[in-house]
């Protein structure tokens, strides 16, 4: 980005920690919501194929939901407002399980949330791109997603001392105070972000043709001639064959059962690994801002290999905890760093569209790896589909290096 640091940071800051503040409480009502789900729909009489439909559907309105934002970010002028309505449209239902008395009630409600968070997400990812230089851009990512875990900390803590006092739906009224802080937060401290320079140089060279070649601003006026460059598709590639391995963390669980976790301390595993993903992400989004992302997101993967692996031979509980703990570094080291690589690969104008097509096809493969480690597990054994998703891994981390050997200019991605 051509404009110094020190052109973006007062109202960097403020993005920033706004974006962060708002995500900590979004995810602080959004745990305390749904970490209770799968029990109360089983008090309402919903069985696991109501379960798995509710989730089926809600997950699936999330990708498309995500690849459609994407492209809507690119084309208005003004993102606060979507931002700002996702938020809202998701914490104004979550109030609204405690009044359901039907299995049905909630596919509704959870419709609406997830169709909420995947309009939000690009415009979101793009607003913060936006508000930071570039070489602060992981950092930035790393502290908002630092913040959001650490809401999926609090949201349950929050949820079992509820329980521990009255009943479920009470977390649900409970929950709608930290969603309307959210709503109130995003209102009042997001600002929405100047365009980047390079728009206004785009201006500027169609009224006068002779003017710089600046890579990223001579380009923006149409915004369907740019081409997502071949780096933008070789980390695509690298993502999506390692979210056919990464099944739902459902799958952990239940491994850790097997060697003997109890079901009631299940939600602290959640918990441990949580609290590693909370504490590392922002350090792991500032050293790729100092160094490669795609040797910090390769690293994640070799440890989320290693983990897996671990889980497919263990026999001990105490071998289950530390890996727990470890995997929080595996989202701490992609998360953050793997949306900053998106937006590093592509031309600012196309930002949007970029992060949409990504959010989209990691969900898909994400949704296909849970089919096919449910039916590794069921014809093969628990250790397979652990081992199966630790070599998908480990080819990930090498294709992704192999990206960065793909070398595209701007001038190339038009």
């Amino acid at each position: 980005m051509p404009d110094s640091p020190s052109e973006h940071e007062p109202s960097a800051a403020r993005n920033i920690y706004a974006f962060g503040i708002t995500s900590f409480l979004n995810d602080t009502a959004s745990e305390m919501a749904y970490w209770v789900l799968p029990a109360f729909l089983a008090s309402l009489g919903a069985g696991p194929a109501q379960v798995g439909l509710i989730e089926g559907v809600a997950e699936s309105v999330a990708s498309f939901a995500k690849l459609f934002s994407g492209y809507l970010t690119d084309r208005i002028d003004r993102r606060k407002p979507v931002v700002v309505a996702g938020y809202f449209a998701a914490n104004a239902v979550k109030p609204l399980l405690a009044l359901a008395t039907a299995w049905w009630h909630i596919l509704l409600i959870r419709f609406t949330d997830r169709l909420a968070k995947g309009v939000r997400g690009a415009p979101r990812d793009v607003m913060v791109a936006e508000s930071v230089p570039k070489h602060k851009l992981g950092a930035a990512y790393g502290l908002i997603q630092s913040m959001d875990s650490a809401g999926a900390i609090a949201g349950p803590l929050a949820a079992l001392v509820l329980l521990s006092r009255s009943g479920i739906r009470s977390v649900f009224w409970a929950a709608a105070i930290p969603g309307a802080l959210c709503v109130l937060v995003a209102m009042l401290g997001i600002r929405e972000s100047k365009r980047a320079s390079g728009r206004d140089s785009a201006a500027s060279s169609v009224s006068n043709p002779g003017a710089g070649k600046a890579p990223s601003g001579n380009t923006t006026i149409d915004r369907n001639s740019i081409k997502l460059p071949a780096n933008f598709y070789f980390v695509l590639v690298a993502v999506s064959l390692f979210s056919i391995g990464n099944s739902s963390d459902m799958f952990l669980v239940l491994r850790a059962q097997n060697v003997g976790i109890p079901v009631a301390l299940a939600p602290l595993l959640g918990l441990v690994f949580n609290i590693t993903y909370t504490l590392a992400s922002w350090p792991a989004g500032w050293f790729s801002d100092h160094g490669s992302r795609r040797l910090v997101a390769s690293a994640g993967y070799a440890i989320f290999a290693a983990v897996y692996f671990v889980f497919g031979r263990a026999t001990s509980t105490l071998v289950i905890w530390i890996a727990m703990a470890v995997y929080g570094f595996y989202y701490a080291l992609t998360q953050p760093v793997l949306k900053a690589l998106v937006v590093d690969t592509v031309d600012e104008s196309v930002r949007g569209r970029a992060l949409g097509i990504y959010f989209f096809v990691t969900s898909v493969a994400t949704l296909a790896a849970s089919l096919i480690t449910g039916e590794l597990w069921k014809h093969y054994g628990a250790g397979i589909p652990f081992y199966f998703s630790a070599i998908l891994a480990l080819a990930a981390a090498g294709l992704l290096q192999g990206a960065g050997r793909v070398r595209t200019g701007l001038a190339d991605r038009v």
